[in-house]
């Protein structure tokens, strides 16, 4: 027998579109990660953060898989809004600020950062959509050093690989952060002189 609960959320759930359904299932799925970590992130209680039955999360974005999708998605287009957010005129200053904002992003998104390069929820590998999305964040890193060497304002003959190194060494840095691992006592100083190291040696 339905309870009155069952055939209440039934009902409602029947005359929402489906874009507002995935909307909230994927609102209830950050929920659920940021306030259980990595490790909470169930489809059952991402069905009870949103108030439907665990089926709808399987019919509407695949199960636990699909939302791990969505939430990268997510994630790796925060950054990469992050990277491409500076409008300074210069691009050294430019530079500088996305190596920053990096900093910002993955110290105010911890679990999201986690997901995207710690395989905090372990995959045997990412989706074509999620490898795209990621690409594009990378992408805009690479955009950024393409328009800094253009100016003049670093020598980096090969983008691409200047890009690599930059994210290798930003990425290690924020990483010993947020496991608590830096030993200097201004984690914020030691990553803004590292950024200043790195663009040394890029000029």
């Amino acid at each position: 027998m339905v309870s009155m609960s069952e055939a209440g959320i039934t009902g409602r759930r029947s005359r929402t579109p489906s874009a507002e359904v995935e909307r909230e299932l994927l609102a209830a799925a950050e929920a659920v990660l940021v306030r259980n970590g990595p490790g909470g992130l169930t489809v059952r209680s991402v069905a009870a953060e949103a108030g439907i039955a665990p089926m709808n999360v399987y019919n509407r974005l695949g199960g636990k898989d699909g939302l791990v999708d969505a939430l990268l998605i997510k994630g790796f287009d925060r950054l990469r809004a992050a990277i491409e957010a500076g409008q300074e005129r210069d691009m050294l200053a430019r530079l500088r600020a996305c190596g920053m904002r990096y900093r910002a992003f993955a110290l105010a998104n911890s679990h999201f950062y986690a997901i995207m390069f710690e395989d905090a929820i372990p995959r045997e590998r990412d989706s074509a959509e999620v490898e795209e999305h990621a690409a594009a964040c990378f992408g805009a890193l690479v955009r950024t050093v393409e328009l800094a060497s253009a100016a003049g304002a670093i020598s980096a003959p090969e983008p691409f690989e200047a890009a690599q190194q930059i994210w290798s060494t930003v990425h290690g840095a924020v990483a010993l952060e947020l496991k608590g691992l830096v030993l200097t006592p201004d984690p914020e100083a030691s990553y803004r002189a590292l950024i200043e190291t790195i663009i040394r040696g890029l000029r």
